[in-house]
Protein backbone atom coordinates (compact mmCIF):
# COMPACT_ATOMS: atom_id res chain seq x y z
CA UNK A 1 0.00 0.00 0.00
CA UNK A 2 0.88 3.37 -0.52
CA UNK A 3 2.20 5.60 2.65
CA UNK A 4 -1.26 8.26 2.02
CA UNK A 5 -3.09 4.90 2.40
CA UNK A 6 -1.75 3.20 5.68
CA UNK A 7 -2.03 6.55 7.40
CA UNK A 8 -5.65 6.62 6.00
CA UNK A 9 -5.84 3.16 7.41
CA UNK A 10 -4.30 4.17 10.99
CA UNK A 11 -6.53 7.04 11.26
CA UNK A 12 -9.79 5.47 11.06
CA UNK A 13 -8.51 1.85 12.47
CA UNK A 14 -10.45 0.74 16.11
CA UNK A 15 -7.91 0.34 18.86
CA UNK A 16 -7.20 -3.38 18.18
CA UNK A 17 -6.93 -2.63 14.61
CA UNK A 18 -4.59 0.42 15.07
CA UNK A 19 -2.45 -2.05 17.26
CA UNK A 20 -1.91 -4.51 14.79
CA UNK A 21 -0.99 -2.09 12.08
CA UNK A 22 1.53 -0.06 14.10
CA UNK A 23 3.29 -3.44 14.50
CA UNK A 24 3.21 -4.23 11.07
CA UNK A 25 4.13 -1.12 9.94
CA UNK A 26 6.76 0.04 13.17
CA UNK A 27 9.96 -0.04 10.74
CA UNK A 28 8.22 1.44 7.73
CA UNK A 29 10.96 3.90 6.88
CA UNK A 30 8.54 6.21 4.99
CA UNK A 31 8.43 9.63 6.77
CA UNK A 32 4.14 9.34 6.09
CA UNK A 33 3.71 6.15 7.48
CA UNK A 34 5.86 7.20 10.68
CA UNK A 35 3.98 9.84 11.15
CA UNK A 36 1.12 8.39 11.19
CA UNK A 37 1.90 5.97 13.98
CA UNK A 38 3.06 8.41 16.11
CA UNK A 39 -0.27 10.19 15.63
CA UNK A 40 -2.28 6.81 16.37
CA UNK A 41 -0.13 6.06 19.44
CA UNK A 42 -1.13 9.51 20.58
CA UNK A 43 -4.92 8.79 20.05
CA UNK A 44 -4.86 4.89 21.29
CA UNK A 45 -3.10 6.46 24.97
CA UNK A 46 -5.70 9.16 24.77
CA UNK A 47 -8.35 6.33 24.66
CA UNK A 48 -6.49 4.57 27.04
CA UNK A 49 -7.00 7.25 29.89
CA UNK A 50 -10.61 7.52 29.09
CA UNK A 51 -11.36 3.78 29.25
CA UNK A 52 -9.83 3.76 32.32
CA UNK A 53 -11.76 7.06 33.56
CA UNK A 54 -15.03 4.86 32.69
CA UNK A 55 -13.87 2.25 33.86
CA UNK A 56 -13.50 3.48 37.31
CA UNK A 57 -16.88 4.62 37.33
CA UNK A 58 -18.25 1.56 37.01
CA UNK A 59 -15.87 -0.10 39.36
CA UNK A 60 -16.86 2.75 42.30
CA UNK A 61 -20.56 2.26 41.56
CA UNK A 62 -19.77 -1.31 42.68
CA UNK A 63 -18.07 -0.80 45.61
CA UNK A 64 -20.63 1.99 47.14
CA UNK A 65 -23.84 -0.01 45.44
CA UNK A 66 -22.98 -3.51 45.35
CA UNK A 67 -23.61 -6.96 42.78
CA UNK A 68 -27.32 -5.99 43.53
CA UNK A 69 -29.83 -3.63 41.40
CA UNK A 70 -27.88 -0.32 42.00
CA UNK A 71 -29.73 3.16 39.98
CA UNK A 72 -28.34 6.11 39.93
CA UNK A 73 -30.29 9.02 40.31
CA UNK A 74 -29.69 13.10 39.40
CA UNK A 75 -31.61 16.33 38.38
CA UNK A 76 -31.42 18.77 35.73
CA UNK A 77 -33.43 22.52 36.25
CA UNK A 78 -33.36 23.40 39.57
CA UNK A 79 -31.71 26.70 38.94
CA UNK A 80 -33.99 27.81 35.87
CA UNK A 81 -36.18 30.06 36.00
CA UNK A 82 -38.73 28.82 33.72
CA UNK A 83 -40.02 24.81 32.92
CA UNK A 84 -39.79 22.00 35.22
CA UNK A 85 -37.44 20.06 37.48
CA UNK A 86 -36.78 16.92 35.80
CA UNK A 87 -35.23 13.81 37.59
CA UNK A 88 -34.11 10.67 35.62
CA UNK A 89 -33.15 7.41 37.03
CA UNK A 90 -30.95 4.56 35.17
CA UNK A 91 -29.93 1.07 35.96
CA UNK A 92 -27.05 0.45 33.80
CA UNK A 93 -25.74 -3.45 33.35
CA UNK A 94 -22.07 -3.81 34.18
CA UNK A 95 -21.35 -4.98 30.91
CA UNK A 96 -21.24 -3.76 28.44
CA UNK A 97 -19.74 -0.64 29.54
CA UNK A 98 -20.83 2.71 27.66
CA UNK A 99 -17.84 4.24 26.99
CA UNK A 100 -17.51 8.19 26.97
CA UNK A 101 -20.12 8.41 29.87
CA UNK A 102 -19.61 11.78 32.02
CA UNK A 103 -21.50 14.28 34.21
CA UNK A 104 -24.02 15.77 31.30
CA UNK A 105 -22.48 19.58 31.98
CA UNK A 106 -19.00 18.35 30.80
CA UNK A 107 -20.39 16.83 27.50
CA UNK A 108 -21.45 18.58 23.81
CA UNK A 109 -25.38 18.32 22.96
CA UNK A 110 -24.10 16.25 20.38
CA UNK A 111 -22.40 14.16 22.44
CA UNK A 112 -25.40 13.66 24.83
CA UNK A 113 -27.94 12.85 22.05
CA UNK A 114 -25.41 9.75 21.52
CA UNK A 115 -24.92 8.93 24.65
CA UNK A 116 -28.53 9.23 25.81
CA UNK A 117 -29.37 6.67 23.20
CA UNK A 118 -26.82 4.30 23.86
CA UNK A 119 -28.41 4.72 27.58
CA UNK A 120 -31.88 4.01 26.81
CA UNK A 121 -30.74 1.02 24.53
CA UNK A 122 -28.61 -0.70 27.05
CA UNK A 123 -30.38 0.19 30.48
CA UNK A 124 -31.55 -2.26 32.97
CA UNK A 125 -34.81 0.16 33.47
CA UNK A 126 -35.03 4.02 33.27
CA UNK A 127 -37.73 5.95 35.14
CA UNK A 128 -38.08 9.95 34.89
CA UNK A 129 -40.60 12.61 36.94
CA UNK A 130 -41.43 16.03 36.34
CA UNK A 131 -42.37 18.41 38.86
CA UNK A 132 -43.65 21.64 37.06
CA UNK A 133 -43.11 25.18 37.97
CA UNK A 134 -46.71 25.84 39.97
CA UNK A 135 -45.49 22.93 42.06
CA UNK A 136 -42.15 24.41 42.86
CA UNK A 137 -44.07 27.43 44.03
CA UNK A 138 -45.74 25.94 46.07
CA UNK A 139 -43.64 23.31 47.90
CA UNK A 140 -40.41 24.81 47.24
CA UNK A 141 -37.57 23.79 45.50
CA UNK A 142 -36.16 20.93 48.57
CA UNK A 143 -39.82 19.31 48.28
CA UNK A 144 -40.21 19.67 44.93
CA UNK A 145 -36.64 17.74 44.66
CA UNK A 146 -37.62 14.82 46.94
CA UNK A 147 -40.77 14.29 45.12
CA UNK A 148 -39.39 14.24 41.58
CA UNK A 149 -36.25 11.81 42.58
CA UNK A 150 -39.08 9.70 44.49
CA UNK A 151 -40.81 9.59 41.30
CA UNK A 152 -38.46 8.57 38.66
CA UNK A 153 -37.22 5.81 41.25
CA UNK A 154 -40.67 4.73 41.21
CA UNK A 155 -41.18 5.43 37.24
CA UNK A 156 -38.42 2.89 36.73
CA UNK A 157 -40.49 -0.31 37.50
CA UNK A 158 -37.96 -1.84 39.34
CA UNK A 159 -37.01 -2.01 43.32
CA UNK A 160 -33.35 -1.06 43.22
CA UNK A 161 -30.77 -2.65 45.91
CA UNK A 162 -29.25 0.88 46.51
CA UNK A 163 -30.11 4.22 45.66
CA UNK A 164 -26.64 6.40 44.87
CA UNK A 165 -27.98 10.20 43.89
CA UNK A 166 -25.61 13.38 42.92
CA UNK A 167 -24.65 15.94 45.64
CA UNK A 168 -26.49 15.83 49.01
CA UNK A 169 -28.92 13.57 51.05
CA UNK A 170 -32.56 14.04 49.69
CA UNK A 171 -34.35 10.91 51.28
CA UNK A 172 -36.52 10.16 48.46
CA UNK A 173 -35.41 6.48 49.15
CA UNK A 174 -34.77 4.38 52.31
CA UNK A 175 -32.17 2.83 50.20
CA UNK A 176 -30.38 6.34 49.26
CA UNK A 177 -26.80 6.77 49.22
CA UNK A 178 -25.19 10.26 48.05
CA UNK A 179 -22.29 11.11 46.95
CA UNK A 180 -20.75 14.87 46.13
CA UNK A 181 -19.71 15.12 42.23
CA UNK A 182 -21.43 11.50 41.94
CA UNK A 183 -22.41 12.81 38.16
CA UNK A 184 -19.06 12.39 37.14
CA UNK A 185 -17.67 9.77 39.56
CA UNK A 186 -20.94 7.22 39.25
CA UNK A 187 -21.38 5.47 35.87
CA UNK A 188 -25.55 5.36 36.45
CA UNK A 189 -26.22 9.07 38.01
CA UNK A 190 -23.85 9.95 34.83
CA UNK A 191 -26.21 8.71 33.04
CA UNK A 192 -29.26 9.53 34.88
CA UNK A 193 -27.61 12.87 34.45
CA UNK A 194 -27.32 12.76 30.48
CA UNK A 195 -30.82 11.43 30.12
CA UNK A 196 -32.44 14.02 32.07
CA UNK A 197 -30.84 16.62 30.28
CA UNK A 198 -31.43 15.27 26.54
CA UNK A 199 -35.51 15.39 27.87
CA UNK A 200 -35.61 18.75 29.80
CA UNK A 201 -33.85 20.30 26.73
CA UNK A 202 -35.84 19.07 24.02
CA UNK A 203 -39.42 19.87 26.24
CA UNK A 204 -37.84 23.52 26.50
CA UNK A 205 -37.34 23.38 22.14
CA UNK A 206 -40.89 22.28 21.93
CA UNK A 207 -41.75 24.84 24.54
CA UNK A 208 -39.90 27.74 22.35
CA UNK A 209 -42.54 27.65 19.91
CA UNK A 210 -45.33 28.03 22.00
CA UNK A 211 -43.64 30.54 24.16
CA UNK A 212 -41.67 32.80 21.54
CA UNK A 213 -39.91 35.91 21.89
CA UNK A 214 -38.31 34.15 25.93
CA UNK A 215 -35.12 32.50 23.94
CA UNK A 216 -36.25 29.19 25.62
CA UNK A 217 -34.57 26.57 22.89
CA UNK A 218 -30.99 28.78 23.53
CA UNK A 219 -31.47 29.37 27.07
CA UNK A 220 -33.36 25.91 28.33
CA UNK A 221 -35.54 27.99 30.77
CA UNK A 222 -32.34 29.45 32.45
CA UNK A 223 -31.33 33.06 33.42
CA UNK A 224 -29.62 34.50 30.85
CA UNK A 225 -29.69 38.48 29.67
CA UNK A 226 -32.14 37.60 26.66
CA UNK A 227 -34.51 35.61 28.86
CA UNK A 228 -34.48 37.93 31.94
CA UNK A 229 -35.13 40.82 29.65
CA UNK A 230 -37.58 38.99 27.80
CA UNK A 231 -39.70 38.42 31.70
CA UNK A 232 -38.89 42.30 31.97
CA UNK A 233 -40.66 43.15 28.75
CA UNK A 234 -43.57 40.44 28.65
CA UNK A 235 -44.39 38.86 32.10
CA UNK A 236 -44.47 35.54 32.44
CA UNK A 237 -45.75 32.35 31.05
CA UNK A 238 -47.04 29.72 32.52
CA UNK A 239 -44.00 27.83 32.40
CA UNK A 240 -42.21 30.62 34.99
CA UNK A 241 -41.73 30.08 38.69
CA UNK A 242 -42.87 32.78 40.03
CA UNK A 243 -40.78 32.28 43.09
CA UNK A 244 -37.90 32.62 41.46
CA UNK A 245 -38.52 35.39 39.14
CA UNK A 246 -39.57 38.27 41.72
CA UNK A 247 -36.28 40.30 41.76
CA UNK A 248 -36.30 40.37 37.82
CA UNK A 249 -40.63 41.68 38.09
CA UNK A 250 -39.59 44.11 40.31
CA UNK A 251 -36.76 46.19 38.30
Amino acid sequence: MSAQEVAALLARASHDEALALIERYATDPRTQVQRAIRSAKRRLAKEETERRRVEGMYELQRSLGGDGLVMGVDEVGRGALAGPLTVCAVILPQEPKIWGIDDSKRLSPARRLELAKRIREQACAIGTCHVEATSIDAVGMSVALRVAMAGAIEDAGVEPDCVLIDGRAVHAHPKERALVRGDSRIAAIAAASIVAKVTRDKMMVDYDVKYAGYHLASCKGYGSAEHIRAIQEHGLTPLHRTSFCKNFMDT
